[in-house]
């Protein structure tokens, strides 16, 4: 647990301006907190049956029990799964040198892959970028939890933003984490918040960027909503809920139906003493015994009630299996809930997973925008530039991402080999490589070894010219 405040009006060497968007940067993280706190318990799946009981059928006493549900990752991952992010290319189809390293030295692939799980969770992760000395350009992700932003309607952009860079446990309570560092971006300088004690020097970092070193990867934003909605919604999450209400029942259900009530008639009171004594003795003994009940004259009548049956709780599992893939997108076996509706062919599988396909789509779509803006302003960091001053090669990279329909090597295969029938020279790409389902390794072993042979070629063909 992280505990933020930062009193903006005690920041030592913080202009007044600043204060201010510091100040209203807190309020804005503090009053999203608890939300995200929600996402987050229902990604971990902590889901407790206090929070979902509706006071019928759950005893008192089974309140504390258990239930595990991986459905709110599984609308998170899933999705974050198709979107994969390959680095960067330039107009003329070839990777931009500088912007590969840059990608190398900031582990960028390894870094956006774990930032679209939070973006998908919460709505919205920031991405920042700082002048290094080591690295050229230091890229950073950071989640909605560690990070806030105020966004700019009319530039369409943000407007201003603080990160969460380092944290020190409390000193009176270990389980409380609070800020060391802190980074506040403007739209002229990174003002680097540091705690020294009790007190915070700010200490600017001015940037040419015009614009704060910040930038949202943001998942389905609305004009009111800029920086976008999380997965895990409300509506989502009430699915949630019912799935671990239900198998709650289920479970007790199940108990009692592996212990199934049994009832004995007319027996004395020693004889009932003696069975309510011994309960489990006499629910797993083969044989029950009993005299006459010498005061009635009647023999003992022995009997069990019918089995409960856990069918109606399948029932509404699947039920709410089939809403939730609705809600989300994921294919119904995606729940884990099997039924006679789930697809048997791949086909039928492919067809089901169209959705999710195309939110994937839109979600690259998003981020590669979102990408391209942190690729320009790397570069502009790098040369110590304005971003208009980029040459028109460097401002017309783009991020690439796989195909995120993950189609089969034989698919794509088969599609290379179409294309190379009617363009031979399609061949020769390394495209063509990767459809083939060649890894980057494999392509750098292929190219070397033919240049190797051709050279041997040439070689040869020279010797014999002479000769």
């Amino acid at each position: 647990m992280i505990n933020f405040s930062i009193p903006a009006a005690t920041v030592v060497g913080l202009p007044d301006p600043e204060r201010a968007m510091l100040a209203e940067l807190q309020q804005v993280f503090w009053r999203h907190q608890a939300a995200n706190d929600i996402k987050n318990r229902y990604y971990e799946g902590k889901i407790s049956l206090d929070s979902v009981n509706l006071g019928i059928a759950l005893p008192e006493g089974l309140r504390k029990l258990e239930i595990g549900c991986a459905w709110g990752a599984k609308c998170v991952d899933v999705l974050a799964a198709r979107s994969m992010f390959d680095g960067f290319v330039g107009a003329d189809g070839d990777g931009v040198d500088e912007l590969n390293e840059l990608v190398r030295r900031n582990n960028l692939i390894d870094q956006y892959n774990k930032a679209v799980r939070d973006e998908l969770k919460i709505g919205a992760t920031f991405a920042t970028l700082s002048a290094d000395p080591a690295l050229g350009c230091k890229i950073r992700f950071h989640s909605a939890e560690t990070a806030a932003a105020l966004w700019d309607g009319d530039k369409g952009r943000i407007r201003c933003g603080m990160a969460i860079i380092d944290t020190a446990p409390d000193n009176n309570d270990t389980s409380v984490w609070r800020p060391s560092v802190v980074y506040l971006y403007t739209a002229a300088a990174i003002w680097v918040l540091t705690r020294r004690g009790t007190a915070w020097v700010a200490a600017p970092q001015a940037h040419r960027m015009g614009r704060p070193l910040m930038e949202p990867l943001v998942w389905n934003a609305t004009s009111d909503k800029p920086f976008g909605r999380s997965r895990i919604k409300e509506p989502v999450r009430r699915l949630i809920d019912g799935y671990v209400r239900t198998l709650a029942n289920a479970s007790i259900g199940l108990e009692f139906a592996t212990s199934p009530q049994k009832y004995l008639l007319g027996v004395t009171d020693e004889q009932y003493e003696a069975v309510t004594s011994a309960r489990f003795r006499q629910y797993v003994g083969s044989l029950i015994a009993a005299t006459q009940n010498p005061e009635t004259g009647q023999n003992p009548v022995f009997g069990q009630l019918m089995q409960g049956s856990i069918q109606p709780h399948v029932d509404m599992l699947r039920l709410l299996a089939t809403q939730f893939s609705a809600a989300t997108g994921l294919t119904v076996t995606d729940t884990g809930v099997v039924n006679d509706a789930n697809p048997t062919s791949s086909d039928a599988i492919l067809a089901q997973s169209q959705t999710l396909v195309a939110m994937a789509e839109q979600l690259n779509v998003g981020n590669g925008d979102a990408l391209r803006s942190i690729a320009q302003m790397a570069l502009a960091i790098i040369r110590n530039t304005a971003p208009e001053e980029l040459t028109d090669k460097e401002k017309a990279v783009v991020a690439h991402f796989r195909n995120p329909a993950m189609p089969s090597i034989s698919v794509t295969a088969d599609a290379a080999a179409k294309i190379a029938a009617v363009r031979p020279s399609f061949a020769d790409t390394d495209v063509y490589l990767e459809m083939m389902g060649f890894s980057q390794a494999d392509i750098r072993r292929i190219k070397a070894e033919e240049q190797v042979f051709f050279a041997q070629v040439r070689e040869y063909k020279k010797s014999e010219t002479s000769e």
